[in-house]
């Protein structure tokens, strides 16, 4: 059996430092994809975002008819409710904020960001914060729920999930068709190593199917922010920590295909199947962007930032950290991974997320005058 949870960790790990060369040699950040948006309007980010989830959903379908996908829905997607369409939404704000989503303060702080530090450790303490109130906030979520059985669109419809696949990613391809013939792709100077932003997308759409047949789901990382949160907390107060029900329940179920049997796993310290699927992605991302930077020659950490500035990102991170567990869920959990199934979670985290960048937005313009 150890040869198997070697698999499956080396795995992804190999599989986080793909992804992280390759979202620093091209910049793929989704939180300045919104921020662009609504800051610049800038959709120049966008159209990769669209062209993943267009890639995503037509991996995954496939994945699905031919057997290889382990689960349909994933694991960790719930039916929809009122929660998450908040937790989206105060995502949104914190994203924007910090300058980085979750993976992004991983790969920033691989290419050598302070700032991308600060918002990690954010990260942590918010997730912190956040099994404080998470007994109070449980109930509120489970009675917004607009739905007992149904998870995506597909189930509530009862309708075969390969029209909704090859609608979404022909929508997804049409508009990316337009972009291309509109010369919108177009990167005009790109420095020495930049990969073009399409074939990042295509990428890690490509690592995302790769991550479900190791482990059984998509991409994600944000429940281990809070295990780094209740590992600290242990060392100084562990009678908290074993009294705090957020850090002692494991209701997260999952069989990794190469393992083949049930693990469970939740935000206590313990190494358990979450931190199985998400430690090796936390370590090889940043891993991944510090080799893409030392090849380059443009690893050179900048140690002196703007107080404020820090400050800022450090909150930003607090409060991304609270809409990922409201939600639950991030937005490479859900853009990348729930979206392509049309998950309802999915769907309602995306329309939370957008006023939130919005507001994001305009608290960055107003901190940065």
């Amino acid at each position: 059996m150890e040869t198997e949870f070697v698999t499956v960790f080396g795995g992804l790990f190999c599989l986080g430092l793909t992804a992280g060369f390759f979202m620093h040699r091209s910049d793929f950040c989704l939180a300045g994809a919104l921020r662009d948006l609504f800051l610049f309007r800038s959709a120049r980010l966008i159209r990769p975002l669209v062209f993943a989830v267009a890639v995503s959903a037509l991996l995954f379908e496939l994945a699905r008819l031919t057997g290889l996908l382990p689960y349909y829905p994933f694991p960790g997607f719930g039916v929809p409710a009122g929660a998450t369409l908040v937790g989206g939404f105060v995502f949104g704000v914190g994203m924007v904020l910090t300058g980085a989503c979750v993976v992004g303060v991983l790969y920033k702080l691989g290419g050598g960001s302070l700032l991308a530090g600060v918002g990690l450790l954010g990260l942590i303490v918010g997730s912190g914060l956040y099994a404080e109130i998470h007994p109070y906030w449980q109930p509120l979520a489970k009675a917004s729920r607009w739905h007992e059985q149904a998870v995506t669109l597909p189930q509530l419809t009862g309708t075969s999930p390969t029209g909704w696949a090859l609608g979404l990613a022909g929508a997804g391809f049409l508009l990316c068709a337009i972009w291309w013939q509109q010369g919108k792709w177009s990167q005009g100077y790109t420095p020495e190593g930049f990969v073009p932003l399409w074939l990042t997308a295509g990428i890690i759409a490509i690592l995302s199917l790769l991550a479900l047949l190791l482990s059984g789901v998509p991409m994600g990382i944000t429940t281990s922010y809070a295990k780094f949160a209740a590992g600290v907390e242990q060392l100084f107060v562990p009678e908290h920590v074993a009294a705090t029900e957020f850090f002692t329940a494991r209701a997260f179920q999952l069989a990794p295909p190469p393992i083949g049997r049930v693990l469970t796993g939740g935000g206590g310290p313990q190494f358990d199947v979450i931190a199985l699927i998400q430690y090796p992605l936390i370590v090889g991302i940043p891993l991944g962007a510090f080799f893409s930077a030392l090849r380059l020659g443009e690893f050179k950490p900048h140690w002196k930032v703007p107080v404020g500035q820090a400050l800022m990102v450090f909150c930003g991170g607090i409060i991304m950290a609270f809409g990922s567990r409201l939600a639950p869920g991030c937005n490479v959990w859900h853009l990348l991974g729930g979206l392509p199934l049309l998950t309802m979670q999915s769907l309602l985290f995306l329309a939370g997320l957008l006023p939130g960048a919005w507001v994001g937005s305009r608290l960055l313009q107003k901190f940065l005058v």
